[in-house]
């Protein structure tokens, strides 16, 4: 007699269940309601995305989904729109000077995320805050381009600001 073996793995059963997850997460965002239809219908519509979606997404595979990386999440946001605001202002006050006396750069920057989708968050994180443009990954080292950099110490001040993020996406992706 032989032992029946399950049908789907565990990675596969969690990665189903992060894609789906996300793709309600992001459908919920996008219609801003909370009208039972539309949930029911992002609900559906997630569903029949991760179960189309889930062998060939397997950069879903290494999301955490439990408590600590949903808060973890919300606080990342937080800092993420602090940094956003503050670059904005940075960015029009040099915009605003008649003759600004800029310090362009690209600095490379190690990573301490692991997970490709981690290290894609970070790289967006950073190229969505205006005065900054991830222009190259490779490996763990980001290659951020800056529109202007202190003189005396670019790569610290860069480095604090990637810490930054790293510190919460490192708890969602890994």
């Amino acid at each position: 007699m032989t032992k029946s073996t399950p049908t789907t793995n565990p990675p596969k059963q969690r990665m189903a269940v992060s894609l789906f997850i996300s793709l309600f997460a992001i459908w919920l965002m996008l219609n801003s309601t909370l009208a039972w239809q539309v949930w029911a219908l992002g609900a559906v519509l997630a569903l029949a995305g991760a179960i189309v979606m889930k062998d060939i997404a397997s950069a879903y595979a290494g999301i955490s989904i439990t408590p600590r990386a949903v808060a973890y999440y919300f606080a990342y946001l937080g800092v993420f729109m602090k940094e956003l605001v503050v670059a904005n202002l940075k960015v029009a006050g040099l915009v605003l000077m008649r003759n600004p006396d800029l310090q362009p750069a690209i600095i490379q920057v190690k990573t301490s995320l692991k997970s490709p989708v981690g290290r894609l968050a970070l790289a967006n994180s950073i190229t969505l805050t205006p005065g900054t443009l991830v222009v190259d990954i490779k490996g763990d080292s980001l290659f951020i381009h800056c529109i202007n950099v202190s003189k005396e110490h670019p790569a610290e001040e860069v480095r604090e600001g990637v810490e930054r993020f790293e510190k919460y996406l490192k708890v969602v992706y890994g």
